[in-house]
């Protein structure tokens, strides 16, 4: 399964939704169907059939937080769901890597790139939704990545994203 071939599988109901034209959307929706693939690939696995369960429901938590935040009237509400989109995109990495000796090293940096340009994406949509349309004007937390790393993450150039969504592999 490659990004292109699994869009094809998405209904209509779902892609004329004003919402699919959103691509921290359309990729956590993508992220959450190739979870579906690793969690049934982590529950064979003892060691790692708790973890199977928090890492789809992280997954999951991502798309839902997008698409309840998208339908939320103001900018502030939506940047909160997006915050929390972030929090779980962020918690999804964590378990994609703790559970990277069952998934397997292809499949664990393939999930860990795709999840880190998901949260490239949130990062530069909270601040900008936290003051769409707002005339009040709140302090708003800093999203920077930690001090320890040399350089923020960023979101994949086009040419990257693209084979990143061509070449997927699987458990």
């Amino acid at each position: 399964m490659n990004y292109e071939s699994w869009m094809a599988t998405v209904p209509v109901e779902i892609t004329k939704d004003s919402l699919w034209k959103m691509e921290a959307y359309r990729l956590a929706l993508f992220a959450v169907d190739l979870g579906w693939h690793d969690a049934t690939k982590l529950v064979a696995d003892k060691r790692t059939l708790d973890l199977a369960s928090q890492l789809y429901r992280a997954l999951g938590s991502i798309e839902a937080n997008l698409a309840e935040g998208y339908s939320r009237g103001s900018g502030r509400d939506r940047a909160r769901f997006y915050e929390y989109a972030l929090g779980s995109a962020r918690e999804s990495r964590g378990w994609v890597y703790k559970g990277r000796h069952v998934l397997g090293p292809a499949v664990a940096e393939h999930r860990l790139r795709l999840l880190t340009h998901i949260v490239c994406l949130l990062l530069a949509m909270v601040p900008d939704q936290r003051t769409y349309g707002s005339f009040l004007k709140e302090d708003s937390p800093e999203y920077k990545a930690a001090e320890a790393q040399a350089e923020p993450p960023t979101p994949l150039e086009p040419q990257a994203l693209a084979q990143l969504l061509r070449d997927v592999p699987m458990p």
